[in-house]
C-alpha cells in the first residue's frame, strides 16, 4: 500500500496556542493557520528534536473532510514529518485533532492545530501597505528605548550579556521602550515604523543586529516576545500608523534548529571548502558572466555565521513563503523590507512577492538593493527593460539616489558630472523603474555612515539633505537619531548604532524631552518635525509629480506639483547666496507670484528674482 493510500489527516485548529497532548514536545510550523486565505495549499512541518516522527509503517490520521491531504515526506531525518495538506474552502475556525505515528505500536503523537479567522480589519486598519504618503522611521529595537528590564536577559539563551560599552554586544532595548516613545515619533512626524528584525536570534555574538534567525516563529524574548510584538502593532494602527518587518530569505544564523539537526541536507548550499558570497551583482545581469561566478554570488554564504538557504529545494521555499504570510496576518504587517535581496533566488523572489501580493494586493514589499549603478539597481525591481529576467518587486532601497544623489551633492564641488548634477543625473535616469514612487529613500541606515557625519558635522549641510528627504519623489526613510544629528561612521566600529539617548534609566541626557537636547540638536530637530508635518498635509510632496531643471550655477530646482498645490525647491550647496531668475520657471510657476516659505511661513515675491542664502535648500509653497 502506498504512503498517500495509508495517509488520512485530522488537524486541529484553536484560538491561540499550540497544545501538546501527553507531554509531547513536537512543535509543528506553521505554528497556526487562517481561514478564508486564497491559496489554500498548506505546508506543515512537524518536529521533534529528541523523538523519531516517522518509520517505516508510520500514518497520520484524520477524520474531517475540511481537510484534503495530498502527500507526506519522511525525510532522512526522522526528527521532521512533512506533510502537505488542502485546506477546504468551507473550513471552519475550530479544533481538530491530529494523530500521527505506528499502528502495530500502538505509538501516537497527538497535537492541537489552530486555525483562526482572517482579520476583517485588513486593508482597513492593519495591512494598509506603504506609499509615498508615508514617513518610515527605521529604529534598531536593541539601541532604542529599554521599556521593560526584566528581558534584559532570559534563561538558556546563549547569550547572556549586557554591555552597552561595546557597539557589538546587545544593550537591552526592545519593544516596550519603541512603544512608551509612539508620541514622540509621531509629533516628529513618523507615520510608519520599520524595525530591525525581531525574531529570535539565539546567537552566542552580535545579536544586536537581528538578522541571524535562529527560530522564524519566536518573537525574540529579550525583545518582550509575541505579546509584546501583538501590543506594540496594536498601538500602532490605533494611532493610524504603520509597521514594516524585516524579511531575511537568503539565510539563517548558524544556531537555527533547521541548520543544527538538518531536514535534509538539501536545505542549505554546500561547497566542498567555505565559500562567501562575491557580493558581484553584476553577474546576475551580465551577458557575459560564467556559470561559477554566477553561482558564487547566489549561492556562496554572506557569512561564516551565516548558512545559506537553498531556495530551489521547493520545502525551503514553502516554509520561507508561509512564515512571511503567517507574518503578515498574524501581526497585521503593512510592509516588508526584504534584506540583501540581490543575494536570493530570484525566481524563489518573485514566487514569493507574487504569494503575499496575491493575499494581500495593497501590501508594499521593497528589497534592500546596496549594489552600484542604476541599471544594477531596476534590475532587481519591476523596470522597464526588455530582458529575460523580469522582477516583480514594486520597489527598492533607493541606494542611487544616496551614494550618487544627495550625498556627492553636498560633498562635492560642482562639475559637470560632480555635485548637484549626480544628483540630476541620478534622477534622470527614472525612467527606467516602472514606478519610481515606490522606491524608499534615505539619507543614512544601519548599515552605513550617519549622514551628519558624511557633512562634515555641518548643521546647515544636515538640514539641506533633511530637506530634500522630505520634498523628493519616493517614500523617505528617516534613520532614528538622525533627527537629532547622531553621527559616526560605519566603519570600523559600529557607532551607527549607538544608543538613542535617553531610552535607558540613568542616562546623563533625555533626547526625547526639548530640555535634554542642545541648541544645535534642538535646530535638526524642530527643523525634521516642521518639514515632515507639513508633508503630511502637502498633497504635492506626497503624491505629486516632479519636474526638475539642470542646475545653473551651482544651484538644483525642482518643483513638487499636483492639480491643487505646487512646491517650490532650490537647493544651493555653495558657499555664498545665489540670485536666481524666477523667468526659467515660467513653464511651473505659471500665474504664481508669491511663495510661502514652509520652514518660517514668511511670504516672498517669485516674479523676478530669489535670493538664497548659502547652504540653504529652500522650500516654499507657490500662492496666488
Amino acid at each position: 500500500m502506498s504512503c498517500c493510500r495509508k495517509l488520512v489527516i485530522t488537524v486541529v485548529f484553536s484560538f491561540l496556542t499550540l497544545f501538546v497532548i501527553a507531554q509531547d514536545s513536537t512543535r509543528v510550523f506553521p505554528t497556526h493557520w487562517f481561514t478564508g486565505m486564497k491559496n489554500r495549499d498548506l505546508q506543515l512541518i512537524f518536529y521533534n528534536k529528541s523523538k523519531n516522527l516517522s518509520g517505516e509503517n508510520w500514518v497520520v490520521q484524520s477524520a474531517d473532510p475540511a481537510i484534503k491531504v495530498k502527500r507526506f515526506y519522511k525525510n532522512p531525518n526522522r526528527h521532521y514529518l512533512i506533510v502537505d495538506v488542502e485546506i477546504a474552502p468551507n473550513a471552519q475556525p475550530g479544533k481538530y485533532l491530529l494523530k500521527f505515528g505506528g499502528l502495530a505500536l500502538n505509538e501516537w503523537s497527538k497535537i492541537w492545530f489552530e486555525l483562526k479567522p482572517r482579520s476583517p480589519q485588513n486593508g482597513k486598519t492593519r495591512i494598509k501597505g506603504i506609499n509615498s504618503t508615508d514617513l518610515i522611521y527605521l529604529i534598531m529595537p536593541d539601541r532604542f528605548s529599554n521599556g521593560d528590564t526584566t528581558n534584559d536577559r532570559i534563561a538558556g539563551l546563549r547569550d547572556q550579556s549586557i554591555d552597552r560599552n561595546n557597539y557589538f554586544k546587545r544593550h537591552g532595548a526592545d519593544l516596550k521602550g519603541i512603544q512608551n516613545h509612539l508620541n514622540y515619533l509621531q509629533q516628529l512626524g513618523a507615520t510608519a515604523l520599520w524595525l530591525n528584525p525581531v525574531l529570535l536570534n539565539d546567537m552566542l555574538d552580535r545579536n544586536e543586529h537581528g538578522y541571524a534567525f535562529t527560530d522564524h516563529y519566536t518573537i525574540d524574548p529579550r525583545l518582550g516576545g509575541a505579546n509584546a510584538y501583538h501590543e506594540l502593532i496594536d498601538s500602532i494602527h490605533k494611532r493610524g500608523m504603520k509597521i514594516i518587518q524585516d524579511a531575511v530569505y537568503n539565510h539563517v544564523g548558524i544556531e537555527h534548529f533547521l541548520y543544527r539537526d538538518l531536514p535534509d541536507s538539501s536545505w542549505f548550499h554546500w561547497w566542498p571548502i567555505y565559500t562567501n558570497t562575491t557580493f558581484k551583482d553584476q553577474v546576475l545581469m551580465d551577458p557575459y558572466a560564467s556559470t561559477i561566478d554566477k553561482k558564487r554570488m547566489s549561492d556562496g554564504w554572506f557569512t561564516e555565521k551565516m548558512p545559506d538557504l537553498n531556495q530551489n529545494n521547493p520545502q525551503v521555499a514553502s516554509f520561507l513563503i508561509q512564515h512571511a504570510i503567517w507574518c503578515t496576518e498574524e501581526f497585521g504587517i503593512d510592509g516588508w523590507r526584504i534584506d540583501t535581496y540581490a543575494y536570493n533566488d530570484l525566481d524563489f523572489m518573485n514566487r514569493c512577492n507574487k504569494a503575499l501580493l496575491n493575499e494581500y494586493p495593497q501590501l508594499h514589499l521593497f528589497g534592500e538593493t546596496w549594489v552600484h549603478g542604476i541599471p544594477n539597481q531596476s534590475f532587481f525591481t519591476r523596470n522597464q527593460y526588455n530582458i529575460p529576467y523580469k522582477s516583480n518587486l514594486p520597489g527598492v532601497t533607493d541606494f542611487q539616489l544616496n551614494l550618487y544623489g544627495i550625498v556627492p551633492a553636498l560633498t562635492q564641488e560642482v562639475g559637470w558630472t560632480e555635485g548637484v548634477n549626480r544628483l540630476y543625473g541620478t534622477t534622470a535616469n527614472d525612467f527606467v523603474y516602472a514606478d519610481p514612487m515606490k522606491n524608499v529613500i534615505f539619507l543614512d541606515n544601519h548599515d552605513i555612515s550617519r549622514f551628519f557625519s558624511v557633512v562634515g558635522e555641518d548643521v546647515a549641510k544636515q538640514k539641506m539633505g533633511l530637506a530634500w528627504l522630505f520634498t523628493f519623489r519616493g517614500i523617505p526613510q528617516l534613520y532614528y537619531g538622525t533627527e537629532i544629528g547622531m553621527k559616526n561612521f560605519a566603519d570600523p566600529d559600529g557607532k551607527v548604532r549607538l544608543d538613542f539617548p535617553g531610552g535607558w534609566a540613568g542616562d546623563s541626557a533625555n533626547k526625547f524631552e526639548p530640555g535634554g537636547r542642545t541648541p544645535a540638536e534642538s535646530e535638526v530637530y524642530n527643523y525634521v518635525r516642521t518639514l515632515a508635518n507639513f508633508r503630511k498635509t502637502s498633497p504635492a510632496l506626497t503624491t505629486g509629480k516632479l519636474m526638475q531643471y539642470v542646475p545653473e550655477d551651482g544651484v538644483y530646482v525642482y518643483f513638487r506639483y499636483t492639480a491643487q498645490q505646487t512646491v517650490l525647491c532650490v537647493m544651493n550647496p555653495t558657499d555664498q547666496e545665489k540670485e536666481i531668475d524666477m523667468h526659467r520657471f515660467e513653464e511651473r510657476i505659471k500665474t504664481f507670484t508669491q511663495a510661502r516659505n514652509v520652514i518660517d511661513g514668511t511670504v516672498i515675491d517669485i516674479t523676478n528674482k530669489l535670493k538664497v542664502p548659502a547652504k540653504t535648500l529652500w522650500v516654499g509653497e507657490l500662492v496666488r
